[in-house]
């Protein structure tokens, strides 16, 4: 991406801008999610408890993955501010911190991961002795592949913090195609290869992850990028970039813990509903993070926009970029809300046959088709504070909505007004509506030009 200081002038131009960046992590995500989703509907062919074990993995693992998010929110804040400053040396010192301590911090949450899965999939309260078993097994797979997830999120923040999405989009996608043969071979045992069942799904996930590792490395090796490793850098811990990747990362890894106590809270209560619910939920949560990713997309192309702005002292570059991608996001929202409201049906039929599940998926869908628009505002908003480094009002934003908001109401109409899955969902559009005002308000109060980083 080219220097943005007569970008914004012309509408057209903002949005064109917004696109090349959006446009690659878009098509990378679609896919990585549709990868997840083939995993699922594989998987599926298992049996409701398979799903389900696959479900109670979910939220533990994220759990686990919190510091390696907030590092990268960090790194991502940090190398976009130094490209729009035009200050290389810095941005590639903030990539190679970023790969060292996302390999160190990987190394220690896989081997403490790997020991508590029995622990956390018990936690996570199943009702069903094979769908825990399941679960187990997959975690610890999943818990032993983190160093890898480490290592090329690393990579991908730093490369799309100077403006480079496509890069991740190749390499990703590569790992997409590997997950999925290693699902065929694996998860029933084909052409001479073991039958491993759910624990078959989650080792060809992460023999994705490691060759996705591996080219992310090669890309930045082969320094045709803004941003590039040579073995003769210095190695060493540099404090004052840690130091300022820690003034972002620290508020967003509070965060990430926020969001994921108030997600395993939520999920508590669903796996209480039984295995059918669980699976359920478990395949319509499959599918909305198909449509978040098209608000993830825009939220990196803010995020790195924002960040470059800043960096060129161009704050209203930035407010710009920002409500571009907000627009065009939440239009895609939109139209995948129609589908999922008229199409529900057929979606959960992919993933498995049983009337029950169908059923109440059905129901589900329609609640989805509602929170599209507002989900998309809230994740787009919220990658462009953090890109501008606001990740202290992201942070607040989420511990009232996601650990609070969503909970205790799905709490009360579940079991207050006996709606079960379906006063499950309420609260999650509840939570949605109240994220997607929250965070527009602080974008527009423009309190983030003034952060330093």
């Amino acid at each position: 991406m080219g220097k943005l200081d007569s970008a914004p002038s012309v509408p057209e131009r903002v949005n064109k801008t917004v696109l090349k960046l959006a446009a690659p992590s878009l098509a990378e995500l679609i896919l990585g999610q549709l990868t997840s989703m083939a995993d699922l509907m594989m998987v599926g062919n298992l049996g409701a408890w398979a799903i389900a074990g696959v479900g109670l993995s979910t939220q533990p693992k994220f759990l686990m993955m919190a510091v390696i998010i907030a590092l990268n929110t960090g790194t991502t804040a940090l190398v976009s501010r130094f490209r729009g400053a035009g200050d290389q040396d810095t941005a590639r010192r903030a990539a190679r911190q970023a790969l060292m301590l996302n390999l160190a911090v990987g190394v220690f949450c896989a081997v403490a991961g790997y020991f508590a899965s029995p622990w956390l999939i018990d936690f996570m309260g199943p009702e069903d002795s094979f769908a825990r078993q399941a679960g187990v097994s997959y975690l610890q797979i999943q818990m032993l592949g983190l160093p890898t997830i480490a290592v090329t999120s690393a990579a991908t923040a730093a490369l799309r913090g100077a403006g480079n999405t496509r890069a991740a989009m190749m390499y990703n996608l590569l790992a997409n195609a590997v997950n999925l043969a290693g699902n065929f071979l694996l998860i029933e045992g084909r052409w001479g290869f073991p039958r491993l069942e759910v624990a078959g799904a989650s080792l060809a996930t992460v023999i994705g992850q490691s060759v996705a590792m591996i080219m992310a490395i090669l890309v930045l090796l082969r320094g045709k990028n803004y941003v590039f490793i040579r073995r003769a850098d210095s190695w060493k811990p540099d404090r004052e970039i840690i130091a300022r990747m820690a003034r972002v990362g620290l508020p967003s890894m509070l965060e990430q813990f926020v969001v994921r106590a108030g997600f395993i809270a939520y999920a508590k209560v669903v796996a209480s509903l039984g295995t059918d619910a669980l699976a359920t939920h478990q395949i319509c949560i499959s599918v909305l993070a198909l449509s978040f990713v098209n608000g993830e997309a825009f939220g990196i192309a803010a995020a790195s926009l924002m960040g470059q702005s800043l960096g060129a002292n161009r704050p209203d570059h930035a407010i710009a970029y920002a409500k571009s991608a907000r627009r065009m996001g939440m239009a895609g929202s939109i139209l995948i809300g129609v589908v999922f409201f008229f199409c529900g049906r057929y979606i959960i039929w992919l993933y498995n046959d049983e009337a029950d599940i169908i059923r109440m998926g059905s129901e589900i869908f329609r609640i989805m088709a509602l929170i599209m628009p507002f989900q998309g505002s809230s994740i787009i908003v919220s990658g462009a504070l953090r890109g501008a480094g606001d990740t202290r009002a992201t942070t607040a934003i989420m511990l009232a909505t996601v650990l609070i908001v969503r909970p205790l109401s799905a709490v009360v109409l579940v079991f207050g007004f006996n709606l079960e899955l379906i006063g499950a969902w309420i609260s999650v559009l509840i939570d949605q509506l109240l994220r997607s005002g929250l965070t527009l308000l602080r974008l527009n109060r423009g309190k983030w030009k003034l952060i330093k980083v």
